[in-house]
């Protein structure tokens, strides 16, 4: 619970009573690589903040093939958020791609958390506006970057991710094949 307490401190001043009262919105969790934290088709009541692992978030297209449109790593957070909002269907499944420790909070419970601790507010309003930004960012690369540069700027910004997720999932994640990706690792790394 300290590491998102840390967290939240990073964005917002909070107060020493209001960190024994966050606490009480939170359900610690750990899942197993590859269990799901959230299935595409249910009904979404809660988000993530990753304490330690790595998950992904991908979709099943119509063709039968999983898409993954985003990664998250310690310090994230994670869900189908429109689905969160609205208490609707997921329409993106949320799976572990190694051990993944995670903070849960219900819609629900952050509703009664912000109105106790509505400084929160601008705790959550900063860290998705940063993803949102992050998330513009990426389609700017996939419209604008050559699928090499993609690749080679994934690289410089974004090393972890290489070492952590299995090479099928940068591929999907990235709009390659595994079999180009893996041409695209052979030329770099000469």
């Amino acid at each position: 619970m300290q590491q998102l307490l840390d967290h939240i401190r990073k964005y917002c001043a909070i107060q020493i009573g209001d960190a024994d009262l966050i606490k009480s919105f939170f359900e610690h969790r750990t899942y197993k690589k590859k269990e799901l934290l959230l299935t595409e088709g249910q009904r979404c009541f809660e988000k993530f903040f990753i304490v330690k692992g790595c998950v992904h978030v991908s979709y099943l297209r119509q063709n039968g093939t999983e898409q993954t449109i985003d990664f998250a790593l310690e310090n994230w957070w994670t869900s189908d958020f429109t689905a969160f909002q609205k208490g609707t269907t997921s329409q993106f499944s949320v799976r572990c791609t190694e051990p993944v420790e995670v903070l849960c909070i219900s819609a629900d419970n952050q509703r009664a958390l912000l109105e106790q601790v509505p400084q929160l507010n601008a705790y959550f309003h900063q860290v998705f506006q940063r993803s949102y930004a992050a998330s513009q960012m990426r389609l700017r690369y996939l419209y604008e970057f050559s699928k090499e540069e993609l690749y080679q700027h994934f690289l410089e910004h974004f090393p972890d991710f290489t070492q952590r997720v299995p090479q099928y999932l940068l591929a999907s994640f990235l709009g390659f094949t595994p079999e180009y990706l893996s041409e695209l690792r052979k030329k770099f790394s000469s």
